[in-house]
């Protein structure tokens, strides 16, 4: 086991020795207190099954054949969970045949994050995860649950399941993903036609051309953004089964696996010795190797506000030091778009998932002393599933090479000897900042700032030529008290072009980037956020920013004097379009992004 990891692994739990306890004894208490079905009166029951078939009824009623709760977010706008419509009743008869049921527990909302891009929608987007989290905490309130399979794949969704899921520890949890669409038009061709169309070179026509053949069919987008990155964290925590997380939708692998992560949370679900309820799978160990497979393929910024809630979920202490001490250990051995040219299905070809498991063990990078919704350790996370029958599924051969070197590299030759987050701090209070995309030229960068309260008010002075100078963009209030948080990507094209004309550009806010943080150094997440007082809203237009994401260094350079007297400017008025008014209690409850954002902790 590599030290660093070690020493690391052991300082997070101790400081969450209390809330973990208090986690565990909670989840042990539920299931002695309110097992499964057993508190429920005969109307109960027969309210929560009155539905089911005759054969159904009397194995629920029988108490002996474990039910399965179904908690979906479904819905076929979103292309990666458009596919998941056939599978509630594909997992019902599996169950059925098993000698189990299963029930659609709940239906949790799934907000598209590329739909609302740059919209006010997207000022509900982060917060639709506390509501994701709700709505599977009402599905399963009904005890009638034995076990739970979460089907989810995208941005939010997944963590706001595991959130929610995590209140009902006690029982055994596994989740299952649809898979990427197909191979469309090359990730950067899509960037480039993007900064052309910033620039006034592209039409629409020729944008949303290039934007159809990229988001062209079912399946996860295929860049590895947040959505790529749950699958990789759900692998790695051991709730989904292994190797199975970029399998495409139509694959016949795909119902292969459905039916055997259905065994398996039967299996768990019959109690010792083989019971694996989730709060023995979600630990420290399988925490912080979910954050090394993160980290060691460049993945999504948003993690560093979502792993930080779930983790606290479980009672572990999760910190954006620990995120950059891991970083800081775990060498890059993915390069996958935006870190690459490569998508996530290149990555799966190249090896995918077991390769990357074979290298991070090999080279000490994970904790073996964990379990999967297998029952087994990380062994079969070596191994690519392949069909064993018509309707199972084994893990046997071992994928030890990587069979592309320019997309999945080994621990011993990496394309990086960090994992390319890193957290930045100073007067300015802290954040964090992806590098893995960003040139080594371009990650230190001194210059005056311009100050802006919207990504529109950036465009304009983009298009108005007041932008054509070295300088860091500051967009302010859009913290997750202030405005929900939203993702800033409208603004990655602009900047973009400005450090092509040779500028020395960046973006600091305290608003979100997520997985598609790219090649211009972006200091996001800024805590304290501008509208709880936080020293962002004392900057002024000329104010000099140094960024160094060498040092971790995060700073302004004004006179001390001039600096006490400023006063903090107002945050401006938000609308309550679209339905954003009905979060006003979220913004006002939110924690800061250095514990999650999250209106639980």
């Amino acid at each position: 086991m590599h030290h660093a990891i070690e020493q690391l692994t052991d300082s997070i739990r101790d400081r969450s020795r209390g809330q973990r306890q208090s986690y565990i004894d909670h989840c042990r208490q539920t299931r002695e207190q309110n097992p499964p079905k057993r508190r429920l009166s005969c109307g109960n029951l027969a309210h929560g099954y009155a539905a089911c078939g005759e054969d159904e009824k009397q194995r629920i009623a029988g108490m002996n054949a474990p039910n399965i709760g179904i908690i979906s977010a479904y819905n076929d706008m979103l292309s990666a969970h458009q596919p998941l419509a056939e599978y509630p009743a594909y997992i019902k008869k599996c169950a059925l045949d098993l000698g189990g049921t299963a029930q659609v527990a709940s239906g949790v909302p799934a907000m598209c994050d590329g739909v609302t891009q740059g919209q006010p929608g997207m000022e509900l987007s982060l917060f639709s995860r506390e509501v994701v989290a709700l709505a599977t905490a009402v599905g399963l309130s009904h005890n009638m649950f034995d076990a739970v399979v979460c089907l989810g794949i995208c941005d939010k969704i997944v963590p706001g399941m595991l959130i929610g899921a995590l209140q009902f520890g006690h029982l055994p949890v596994a989740f299952i993903g649809s898979g990427p669409m197909a191979t469309g038009i090359a990730n950067s061709e899509k960037a480039a036609v993007r900064q052309q169309h910033a620039q006034g070179k592209a039409s629409d026509a020729e944008l949303l051309a290039v934007e159809s053949a990229s988001y062209h069919s079912p399946g996860t987008c295929t860049f590895y953004g947040t959505a790529n990155s749950n699958q990789v964290l759900m692998e790695m925590l051991g709730v989904q089964l292994p190797g199975s997380s970029f399998v495409h939708p139509d694959d016949p692998l795909r119902p292969a696996l459905t039916r055997r992560a259905v065994a398996e949370l039967l299996d768990a679900a019959q109690g010792e010795p083989d019971s694996r309820p989730l709060y023995k799978v979600i630990t420290e160990e399988s925490i912080v190797n979910a954050l090394v497979g993160l980290l060691a393929t460049g993945g999504s910024t948003n993690h560093a506000l979502h792993m930080i809630a779930i983790a606290r979920a479980a009672g572990v202490m999760l910190t954006l030091g620990d995120l950059d001490a891991i970083s800081s250990t775990v060498p890059l051995l993915a390069r996958v778009y935006p870190n690459g040219s490569a998508d996530i299905n290149q990555f799966q070809a190249a090896g995918g998932m077991a390769y990357l498991v074979r290298e991070l063990r090999l080279g000490g990078f994970l904790h073996e002393n964990v379990t999967n919704i297998l029952g087994a350790g990380l062994a079969e996370h070596e191994c690519a599933p392949e069909p064993e029958t018509a309707d199972t599924v084994k893990w046997s051969r071992v994928v030890s090479a990587s069979a592309d070197s320019s997309i999945l590299t080994s621990f011993d030759q990496p394309f990086a000897t960090e994992g390319g987050l890193r957290r930045l701090s100073g007067n300015l209070g802290e954040c964090v900042i992806k590098i893995s995309a960003v040139a080594e030229g371009n990650r230190v960068v001194k210059a005056p700032c311009r100050i802006f309260h919207s990504q529109d008010s950036l465009r304009e002075a983009f298009e108005a030529g007041e932008l054509n100078c070295d300088v860091v963009a500051v967009v302010r209030f859009q913290g997750p008290a202030a405005n929900g948080m939203p993702e800033l990507h409208k603004m990655t094209p602009y900047l973009g072009s400005l450090q092509d004309q040779g500028h020395s550009v960046a973006l600091l806010t305290d608003g979100r980037m997520s997985g598609a943080s790219g090649k211009v150094p972006a200091a996001i997440h800024l805590t304290p956020e501008a509208v709880h007082g936080g020293p962002i809203a004392l900057l002024r237009d000329g104010d000099v920013i140094e960024m160094d994401a060498n040092t971790g260094l995060l700073s302004v350079h004004v006179d001390e004097t001039e600096w006490s007297h400023r006063e903090a400017v107002s945050a401006p008025e938000t609308g309550s379009s679209l339905g954003r008014g009905l979060f006003d209690l979220f913004r006002l409850s939110a924690g800061g992004a250095a514990t999650g954002a999250s209106v639980f902790n």
